[in-house]
């Protein structure tokens, strides 16, 4: 489950990938929304959106799991599209 949470003393959006064993995507989505306000309660001015995107797949993942996908049309040339939606300098990375 990827979620969208707003830090609002830091002025920035966090996005998180969450992963959920349940019985469908439905339960899943149920249980991960559970876990984003109670994720909130945890910190200080920190709200969950209410934005949820959900990815189903069979098996257990492993190495090379593929765990998210997002297909988006653009007819955007690569270095712009990645300029427009991820590399748009505001950011917040760093090492891990």
């Amino acid at each position: 489950m990827r979620s969208i949470f707003r830090h609002r003393l830091l002025g920035v959006y966090e996005e998180r990938v969450t992963i959920w064993n349940a019985g469908s995507m439905d339960e899943a989505i149920e249980r991960a929304e559970a876990e984003a306000v109670e994720y909130c309660s945890d910190l200080d001015e920190v709200e969950y959106v209410r934005f949820s995107e959900a990815y189903a797949f069979d098996g257990v993942p492993e190495d090379g799991a593929e765990v998210f996908s997002l297909m988006r049309e653009s007819k955007r040339p690569p270095e712009e599209y990645v300029r427009r939606f991820f590399a748009t300098d505001d950011e917040r990375t760093g090492s891990l």
